[in-house]
């Protein structure tokens, strides 16, 4: 055990404050669903905002990016970074649209575009499909990157270590079904600053020392091997430090990931725990302000302490095995930090962890108990009684799940490969009438036919050998935005009173002639430059912020 007296009392501390202001909110007597599930729609944008970046906070996340360093340099991060267009896009055009809405979850939103018991039966379907299976599987790579760390940390085995996070979960779980989303909420501001203290000050250690050298160290010992390039090199040596990208894969990262696939924290035209953060704020405009916050903090101002973290374990550790780079973050924690720092840094992934945790149990629950359960049909001290119960028994189903999960990269490739060719329907619902439920049902399964028949009958294997990596990723969304306009123009519109009520509440701008409106294209225009221009300055402030650390 690396962890002294001090380190826990800080620990502890830590644990209890997050108790102390969670439990606060209990007192102001949550009501109803509204109140649990969506803060009474009263979050300050900065606390919407603030909570959205902190629940993509987990605890993996660190690791994962120190591993992408190790083994592709700083141009494996456009594996993610590729995503920023799409959530810009998401702000522009889609955040006030959410806030508009008035529905309690994404999937109740399938009720008030669509119509008739396809309608009903697509809603339940994704409530159990994205709050209980997806949720559970995100909960449980999650589980298994705190795992890995509590086994480091505390020197613990597998088994051991499990046993810790399946009583911290249980404890994030109380707290959070007492607070409900406000008290998440502002727990979730208090465990972001510190995991950001934390991690900039682990930065400053492990740069500090001499094994490293500072900066400067860094540049001289990797600069020579392409490690530090900032974009992923086309072709040459693939022995090299340089992350080689295929053009099959460079096409699907950045002409097709960010709007074609469905991914937890990145869908395409918003949902998931970011809908949720939209819909809670106070105003339309507070939920715009919230998501382009959420954006700049994700992307400019999150990733740098550990990205040179992980140039750091690249030099301390060259020892690692391939599969365990990840583990260079945590024992830098475990080599370089002092008394009392290693039990901030271990707070810090405490909260990082929470945060994740409460969002994703809270955000299930709403799905389960709103969308499958159909609770507003009982008293309003009935509704919060289930939502609580619910809350409780995703948690239990989700530590099962760890219990099955044994790799956090195969879980990825298949939610990601599952949702890939969904994003443009989920975009355009919004924005063109003849979207219909069929379009969106045929979307959500032909990914999944699709991911099995490449998968397990060898198709995908030799459709890359012969055409290369990443296509066969192009393969599937070419393939099911085909099916979902053959879906579309073959199935009947949605009838022209739902459209009506639709646009009616939500005043969405696009081709909504059905309903007699005329398109603002100078609206349009204007959201298209505001879009441009803030990816433009957002990719640019993240780019600076790395060329001034390592020129």
């Amino acid at each position: 055990m690396i962890l002294n007296w001090i380190d826990w009392t800080i620990i502890i501390a830590f644990m209890g404050l997050s108790w102390y202001l969670s439990t606060q909110y209990k007192r102001q007597k949550i009501q109803n669903l509204n109140d649990y599930f969506l803060g009474g729609r009263d979050l300050p944008w900065y606390v919407a905002g603030i909570s959205m970046v902190a629940t993509t906070f987990a605890a993996d996340t660190p690791l994962a990016v120190a591993e992408i360093v190790a083994i592709s340099g700083i141009s494996g991060n456009w594996i993610w970074w590729n995503a920023l267009a799409g959530g810009l896009l998401t702000a522009i055009f889609f955040a006030k649209l959410w806030h508009r809405s008035g529905v309690l979850t994404e999937a109740e939103l399938i009720e008030l575009r669509y119509s008739g018991k396809a309608a009903h039966f697509l809603r339940k379907f994704k409530g159990v499909y994205l709050g209980l299976f997806i949720n559970a599987l995100v909960i449980g790579w999650v589980n298994l990157a705190m795992i890995s760390i509590i086994q480091v940390l505390l020197g613990l085995s597998n088994e051991q270590a499990f046993w810790v996070v399946a009583g911290l979960m249980l404890f994030v779980t109380f707290y959070s079904t007492i607070s409900g989303l406000r008290g998440i909420a502002i727990v979730d501001v208090l465990q972001f600053s510190l995991a950001m203290i934390g991690s900039f000050l682990l930065a400053w250690f492990v740069l500090s020392s001499p094994e490293v050298g500072g900066l400067d160290g860094i540049v001289a010992k990797l600069g020579d091997k392409g490690t530090l390039n900032f974009f992923p090199q086309i072709g040459g040596d693939s022995a090299s430090q340089i992350w080689v990208l295929p053009m099959g894969s460079l096409i699907g990262f950045m002409a097709f990931q960010w709007w074609a696939s469905w991914y937890p924290g990145a869908e395409p035209g918003g949902g998931g725990y970011i809908a949720q953060r939209m819909m809670s704020t106070r105003t339309d405009k507070d939920a715009l302000k919230a998501t382009v916050l959420f954006q700049v903090l994700h992307y400019c101002v999150r990733p740098w302490p550990w990205i040179l973290v992980g140039l750091s374990a690249i030099i301390l550790y060259p020892e690692i095995a391939a599969d365990e780079k990840r583990l260079g973050f945590v024992y830098t924690i475990r080599d370089f930090l002092p008394t009392g720092a290693k039990g901030l840094l271990a707070a810090a992934f405490l909260g990082a962890y929470m945060s994740t945790i409460s969002t994703q149990i809270n955000w299930g629950a709403g799905m389960i108990a709103n969308d499958v359960l159909n609770v507003k049909e009982k008293t309003e001290k009935q509704q919060l009684k289930i939502s609580r119960f619910v809350s409780l028994v995703l948690a239990l189903i989700a530590l099962f799940v760890t219990t099955q999960l044994t790799s956090i990269k195969a879980v990825w490739e298949f939610v990601f490969q599952a949702g890939a060719g969904l994003g443009l329907v989920l975009i355009l619902r919004w924005y063109w009438w003849r979207v219909n439920v069929y379009s969106e049902i045929s979307a959500t399964i032909a990914p999944f036919v699709l991911y099995g028949w490449l998968k397990y009958t060898g198709s995908g294997i030799v459709y890359e050998a012969s055409l290369g990596a990443g296509y066969n990723y192009i393969f599937v969304v070419a393939v099911t935005t085909l099916v979902w306009l053959i879906t579309t123009f073959a199935t009947p519109a949605e009838n022209t009173q739902t459209l009506k009520r639709f646009y009616q509440q939500v005043k969405p701008n696009g081709a909504w002639s059905v309903v007699g409106h005329i398109v603002d294209y100078k609206d349009l225009g204007k959201k298209f430059a505001t879009w441009i221009g803030l990816t433009v300055l957002v990719y640019g402030v993240l780019l600076l912020i790395g060329k001034l650390l390592l020129s």
